[in-house]
């Protein structure tokens, strides 16, 4: 399998601070929600982005502008001796829109990976 097919490109408002927390696998994590208009609703989005460095930490904040890249992925865990479920966009690139030559750059990216022939 040599594509990507599962591709989710978002652009919208972080719209509460983000939370950052490290992994017991050393991982760090970024979570937020992203506001975005669909239909003329706003739909809220939550986003995991994982080991972002610390100038793209210092970037993301609330009310921030962002193009996001990534997947969908559903994951479960335990919580209170109940399985629990949480469809998210696990991020690959997540750019302040402001940066557009770096957004350009991240979609680029992201519709290349589409266009590559299963290998």
């Amino acid at each position: 399998m040599g594509t990507n097919q599962n591709l989710a490109v978002l652009v919208g408002h972080i719209s509460a601070p983000p939370i950052t927390r490290e992994l017991q696998n050393g991982t760090t994590v970024m979570q937020f929600d992203l506001a975005t208009p669909i239909h003329g609703e706003r739909i809220s989005v939550p986003v995991a982005w994982h080991d972002p460095t610390s100038s793209q930490l210092a970037s993301i904040d609330d009310g921030v502008h962002v193009v996001v890249t990534g997947s969908v992925r559903r994951r479960f865990f335990r919580v209170g001796g109940q399985t629990q479920s949480r469809t998210e966009v696990v991020a690959s690139a997540v750019v302040p829109s402001r940066r557009a030559k770096t957004a350009r750059r991240a979609l680029a990216a992201a519709a290349a990976q589409l266009m590559q022939a299963d290998g």
